[in-house]
């Protein structure tokens, strides 16, 4: 039985009430009393009205289920079909967004995003202290750089490695910030003589960068700088001189590093990188977005036999070259990602029944964020006094209108300025990708981010055309006419609405963490196809993908861009599904396998330990970046055989239970780690795995969380109350 504490016809539970009571509302100028009362009457105004939008989404679906039972796909007659039923939209007139008091970060400064599940303190911090990054670490670290011809990764310094980190890293300089004669690799010494950048050659040779705009600034003596701070494309670079450096004192200009300006901004996660299903969790999520807008988060953890602490960096400063100082911003620009429409908590209820989580979300996170908003703390987040709330999985412009709604409840209820509250919306369901345009239209005065989620999108791809027929194999999903014009609708629909230069175009995550060479030689297409900010997985992962948005003016790409015609709603259309299965037996077997380990590999940890994203190996060893939008797709993949006989149960069944194994083996060494195969019939976790897939295909659009939640609420023994 959950402690509850009564307020009006709120039941609290006391973890959460407590944290709102003690930490939350101190200081925020409001009284217990009166948030509660308001809280509730938001809940009781807007649940009637969550629920009716659900309720539609199920219509529609079976609309459609129904539809594609008795007609065989035909594009002109499936696209009368979608608008006589109110899912396909006539399209708004034109116009452009008006958000006002946009950070620059979001509204003009291009680079890499970071997300972060924000239950964890110690990977929250160091999120959102990624916004400057070690060029030589992230070289050293990782495969950039080839373990060959002696360049292996030791456990002492390998000086033959540490050689081409700098040769890559000289090699960048040369091509961003190239000097007029020379090359870096040549340079013995950079100094400052009347505001401008010298560089001494080995030869004797004095020059300077070709573009001398790009050097910015320096910090120390301008004789012996001990920095240099270059900036292209709005990102800084700086060049860090020591020569008493164990790195600097081999190098011929004394360099001991090159850092980058690299995670602009950060999505701390309450939604698909966490596990979050009752107040005990989510508390702690509020409690480290609370540190984070105060400034007061920090973590201390055991690392080699000492204890590190972390906490959030200051901002810098340098010399700039009219006399003064500047000063940049120490920290990644933190949006929030808050929870979507569909799940229930029961953190609060209400009348016995739980409450909408995204409601309990907006009433309770800019209360934290209210420092910040009204400039109240000293390490600041946003300096406009914005709050950047990223909306996920919202079905069409209604619950775009919804989530305005929610939100201009919650800033009359905590007393903040109209329309501090913006919104991020995620372009992750279909209905939102055909009437995009209409859903921008919806928050036009708060819109500060669209994005693309593949994972999610074709998850709802795959759901909504459930009953058309079998989708083709996952490896072919990304060649589908559907993905293209996804892909470059988003970003086409977002220029035309007047984003560029106000807010975000994002793209989606790279999801191999370890393999930063191939994100290095493809992730480029982000930013070339004018998306002004792409997800990365780590903070080297920061580094290295910062590199390309110096290598390419975003802005620049997306006025070229704006003269250019999106593709046409047609191919959006165009279900991925296979135009023959005549797969061989090893075929289909090899994509359950892959399926059915991704799904036992990411569920065993979210619902046995509640990690809700991680670096989970695959069926070859190979470490993914999973979360829950990874997961939707999975299962709804074999869901869909199933449902169209490309497989059996039996089949499926199988698979499972030989997957299962192979999970089991791959967390042999984890000793918080419980065994599926031990006991395939009492395992909570497998038996969600399991559910994902024979029951996917009536899980609302195909969602993972229903299954996901209480799976955990039973593993944890909650009842209810």
């Amino acid at each position: 039985m959950t402690a509850r504490i009564q307020k009006g016809k709120l039941a609290i539970a006391k973890e959460l009430y407590d944290f709102i009571e003690n930490e939350a509302l101190p200081g925020s100028g409001l009284d217990s009393d009166s948030y509660w009362k308001g809280f509730e009457q938001v809940v009781v105004d807007l649940s009637p009205k969550n629920k009716a939008l659900l309720a539609k989404r199920d219509e529609l679906q079976a609309k459609i289920d129904e539809w594609h039972r008795n007609n065989t796909f035909k594009l002109e007659a499936y696209k009368a079909f979608l608008t006589e039923i109110g899912y396909l939209l006539p399209e708004v007139e034109d116009f452009q967004i008006t958000t006002e008091n946009v950070d620059e970060e979001i509204a003009l400064i291009a680079g890499p995003q970071l997300v972060v599940p924000v239950r964890n303190a110690r990977y929250s911090l160091n999120a959102a202290n990624a916004r400057w990054g070690s060029l030589y670490d992230a070289l050293y670290g990782f495969d950039v750089i080839p373990e060959t011809d002696g360049a292996e990764k030791t456990k002492a310094y390998n000086p033959v490695r540490g050689e081409k980190v700098v040769a890559f890293a000289k090699n960048f300089l040369n091509e961003i910030f190239p000097l007029v004669q020379g090359s870096h690799a040549d340079v013995v010494s950079y100094t400052v003589e009347n505001n401008q950048l010298v560089v001494t050659l080995k030869d004797g040779t004095k020059t300077t960068l070709a573009k001398t705009a790009l050097f910015v600034g320096y910090n120390g003596d301008p004789a012996q700088p001990t920095e240099i701070v270059l900036k292209e494309n709005g990102l800084h670079a700086i060049v860090q001189i020591d020569a008493n450096s164990p790195i600097g004192k081999t190098d011929s200009a004394s360099v001991k590093d090159i850092v980058l300006e690299a995670a602009v901004t950060t999505i701390q996660d309450l939604e698909d990188s966490v596990a979050a299903v009752d107040a005990e969790e989510k508390v702690e999520g509020y409690r480290n977005w609370l540190g984070l807008m105060k400034g007061t988060l920090e973590d201390s953890f055991e690392k080699s036999g000492k204890t590190v602490k972390r906490a959030l960096n200051q901002d810098r400063s340098y010399h700039n070259l009219v006399g003064g100082t500047t000063t940049v911003h120490g920290r990644s620009l933190m949006l929030l990602r808050n929870v979507g429409h569909l799940m229930t908590n029961p953190a609060i209820l209400v009348d016995g029944e739980e409450i909408y989580e995204g409601i309990m979300d907006a009433l309770v996170t800019p209360l934290l964020s209210k420092v910040d908003i009204l400039g109240q703390n000293t390490v600041k987040n946003s300096r406009k006094g914005s709050m950047y709330i990223v909306k996920p999985k919202m079905h069409g412009p209604e619950e775009v209108a919804f989530a305005v709604e929610l939100f201009e409840r919650a800033e009359q209820l905590i007393g903040l300025p109209a329309k501090s509250l913006k919104v991020g919306i995620m372009d992750e369901e279909r209905r939102t990708s055909v009437n995009l345009k209409n859903c921008i239209a919806a928050a036009k005065d708060r819109t500060i981010f669209i994005n693309t989620g593949f994972m999610d999108r074709t998850g709802d791809e795959i759901h909504t055309f459930m009953e058309a027929g079998p989708m083709v194999r996952k490896v072919e999903v990304k060649n589908q006419k559907w993905f293209a014009a996804y892909e470059n609708r988003n970003v086409m629909i977002g220029l035309q609405c007047g984003l560029r230069g106000k807010a975000q175009i994002g793209k989606g995550m790279w999801p191999k963490p370890d393999l930063l060479l191939d994100m290095y030689k493809t992730k480029i297409e982000h930013p070339q196809a004018g998306a002004s900010c792409a997800w990365v997985p780590s903070p080297s992962g920061a580094v290295i993908h910062a590199i390309h948005y110096h290598q390419c003016n975003v802005s620049e790409r997306q006025q070229e861009l704006l003269s250019e015609s999106a593709l046409p709603l047609d191919d959006l259309l165009t279900p991925p599904l296979a135009a023959e299965t005549n797969w061989t037996a090893e075929e289909i077997t090899k994509e359950l396998e892959n399926n059915c380990q991704g799904i036992l590999g990411y569920v065993v940890r979210w619902v046995d330990l509640g990690v809700g994203c991680s670096k989970v190996p695959d069926i070859n060893d190979v470490g993914l970046m999973e979360d829950r939008a990874t997961l939707r797709i999975s299962s709804q993949h074999v869901a869909n055989w199933l449902r169209h006989g490309i497989v059996t149960q039996a089949q499926v069944e199988e698979v499972l239970h030989r997957m299962a194994k192979v999970v089991d083996e791959q967390n042999a060494n984890d000793p918080e780690y419980t065994a599926m195969s031990a006991d395939f019939d009492n395992n909570i976790a497998f038996k969600a795995a399991s559910d994902l897939i024979f029951k996917g295909a009536e899980q609302p659009a195909g969602y993972t969380e229903p299954l996901l939640h209480a799976a955990r609420l039973k593993l944890k023994g909650y009842t209810g109350d």
